[in-house]
């Protein structure tokens, strides 16, 4: 059986997370008490005709949240193998997210009156629970088919035991992504912004991609990131690191950094690792 325990903040899209998990073949329950963590799962073990399972546990179960942990320890004492899928998002994206879909957050209350305040309060209660997570997505800049093609990247292989590398490419103008490990910065190559057949064209196009690597600064960068990565992924396999997100940067995100998660993608799929690529900016304005 393949378990996947999804937690995470109201509103940064757990519920899309789950309905992509499921058109890709899982059984989704959403919204369990933690107490219930163990009695399904053991439910589950018993049962041979679903092998994939996803169990979303948040603060929505209110009080009943602060066991969550503990229960989490307690699968492990029993043997059995999970992991834990935390998502996230930036607090001002929550807060326009709820003004737009006007539904009420599942904190709010008495004691917490404020959207805002019931936001920051589940940012602080989910806290611990991110910092154990295997893997973290941050759906602050992620449009709904992002999401869902890194969900259905990620996870369609159930059975894959090893570190998935996820490549991500943006513009600083946007900001660093928050789930980042490792960070290059490309903004000193030349940019192809500044040439007029190429500024309305992307990494994903040849034109782009040959005149970024037709410089020997940008063959020599590559060359050095991806030495880094050769020598150093065995050692974060060796940590038991389920996910390594390398972020590689430009100004706009749509020239440089895309070009080179491209030419990163293809070296590390040749040597046989598995990598799942998002482009967060290239579809917003320059």
């Amino acid at each position: 059986m393949s378990l996947l325990i999804i937690s995470g903040l109201s509103g940064a899209g757990k519920s899309v997370v789950c309905n992509n998990l499921e058109d890709i073949g899982y059984f989704c329950i959403d919204n369990l008490p933690p107490q219930l963590l163990i009695p399904v799962c053991r439910l589950q073990l018993d049962n041979p005709t679903t092998r994939n399972l996803v169990i979303v546990v948040d603060s929505r179960s209110q009080a009943m949240f602060d066991s969550f942990l503990s229960e989490l320890n307690e699968l492990k004492k029993q043997n059995i193998d999970y992991q834990l899928l935390f998502i996230t998002c930036e607090p001002e994206t929550l807060l326009g997210r709820f003004k737009q879909t006007r539904r009420k957050h599942p904190l709010v209350s008495r004691s917490v009156p404020s959207l805002e305040d019931a936001i920051q309060r589940d940012i602080e209660i989910c806290a611990p629970v991110m910092e154990q997570a295997d893997v973290v997505i941050d759906t602050t800049h992620l449009r709904p088919q992002q999401l869902r093609q890194n969900i259905i990247d990620m996870f369609k292989d159930a059975d894959y035991d090893g570190m998935t590398i996820k490549l991500v490419s943006f513009g600083y103008r946007n900001g660093i992504p928050n789930e980042s490990d490792l960070v290059y910065d490309v903004r000193c190559l030349p940019n192809p912004f500044y040439v007029d057949e190429l500024k309305h064209c992307s990494g994903l196009d040849d034109n782009v991609y040959d005149y970024v690597f037709s410089f020997p600064q940008s063959v020599s960068m590559s060359g050095k990131i991806m030495d880094f990565l050769y020598e150093f992924i065995p050692y974060y396999q060796s940590e038991g690191k389920n996910e390594l997100v390398v972020s590689i940067g430009c100004t706009s995100g749509h020239h440089r950094s895309v070009s080179f998660v491209r030419y990163i993608d293809e070296k590390l799929r040749a040597a046989g690792s598995r990598t799942v690529v998002v482009h967060r900016d290239i579809d917003k304005e320059y």
